[in-house]
């Protein structure tokens, strides 16, 4: 019954803030007819959450709560007071629960909902969840396409000329697309490849490997970055391992990961950037089978950092800001739907960020020969 009420008085909270703006904190006491110890904890618990911000006396509305224009320019109003949004993920597992929290907790600031459908990476599947979601009558959406050959084109066309405003989440337009006028929130994911490869250029490693899942969409980028941070520390590539594997677990898995451990080896290659956390853990499992040392034989960064901090050891990680993503693509959307008319289209991109652990040693440790 007390969490009941709590979430009363928290929906009566955020209602207020967003009628006025900025409320003081005795306004709320006389509102809700709570204690002010009550009301202070309600107002800590909120701002914890991200959903108020305290100000002398007050709260009020946090800057990422406010995503409406109310500049002269703003020809069709105010936005609606609820607004109900679609999302369309390509997966509820792994990568995409942080995003869609995000984007919930940004909407919910916003005093609308979220309502998500869950698609499989396939462009067909993606039109079906979003005509499901217009059927249910969302005002805008949050997509996360299949931007993949004729079909992706074809999908990305189609949500480019519908009536009710389209983020893009993790997805740009492709080539073939250059005018779709689709806002987007992406990650960029080619810097984080090369925040990896820069961290272990200044551990002193100069031949660093490279490991791709088959499967992800950000494989492609995470390439271009490897590459590109490669060249402009004019490091070498040949005989450096660049290999795309199968997903960790697969019947393939332990020959594909032999491989890699093989040619790094054959290589001299004693540090490697491995996409995503299951693969790199996979690597650091058959590396101890084998009696490779990691860090001392093989210095291993991950990229994407799930649970790469429960590895053993703890793995290095590049950490796409997949919370604030979520959250960045929301406001997008809300912005688009108070100002579809004068609101340019928004590309917005946000940078990873590297943890430092302990699968890539220090630069002072020496090298250890190979053991097999």
């Amino acid at each position: 019954m007390n969490q009941k009420l709590a979430a009363q008085r928290h929906e009566l909270i955020l209602r207020a803030v967003r009628t006025h703006g900025t409320v003081r904190l005795q306004e709320l006491v006389d509102l809700l007819g709570a204690s002010a110890v009550t009301v202070r904890r309600d107002v800590t618990a909120l701002a914890d959450r991200g959903l108020v911000v305290r100000v002398h006396g007050g709260i009020t509305m946090p800057k990422h709560a406010e995503p409406f224009p109310r500049g002269p320019q703003s020809v069709v109003g105010p936005a609606p007071a609820h607004p109900l949004v679609g999302m369309v993920a390509p997966s509820v597992e792994y990568y995409w629960p942080a995003v869609i929290q995000g984007a919930q907790t940004a909407v919910a600031a916003a005093g609308g909902r979220l309502v998500l459908r869950a698609s499989s990476y396939d462009a067909a599947e993606d039109r079906r969840r979003v005509c499901e979601l217009l059927d249910r009558g969302v005002q805008t959406l949050l997509v996360a396409p299949s931007t993949s050959g004729r079909a992706g084109v074809e999908l990305l066309r189609w949500l480019g000329a519908l009536t009710v405003p389209v983020v893009l989440v993790e997805r740009l337009p492709p080539p073939e697309l250059p005018t779709t006028a689709l806002d987007a929130a992406v990650t960029d994911h080619a810097i984080g490849a090369g925040l990896a490869v820069r961290h272990l250029a200044t551990l002193g490693h100069r031949r660093i490997g490279l490991v791709t899942s088959r499967q992800s969409p950000h494989s492609d980028a995470i390439r271009t970055g490897w590459t590109t941070a490669v060249s402009s520390l004019e490091l070498p590539f040949n005989g450096v391992p660049v290999l795309d594997v199968p997903p960790y677990g697969s019947p393939q898995w332990t020959r594909a990961v032999d491989e890699v451990i093989d040619e790094c080896l054959a290589a001299d290659v004693h540090a490697v950037l491995v996409h995503a956390d299951r693969e790199a853990i996979g690597v650091l499992e058959r590396a101890r089978d084998r009696g490779v040392q990691v860090p001392g034989d093989l210095a291993v960064v991950s990229y994407d950092d799930e649970v790469a901090a429960a590895s053993d050891p703890p793995l290095t990680a590049v950490r796409p800001q997949k919370h604030r993503l979520g959250a960045l693509a929301a406001q997008l959307a809300l912005a688009r739907l108070a100002d579809p008319l004068d609101r340019p289209v928004h590309r917005v991109v946000l940078w990873p960020t590297l943890t430092v652990r302990e699968s890539c040693g220090t630069a002072l440790e020496p090298q250890k020969g190979w053991t097999s």
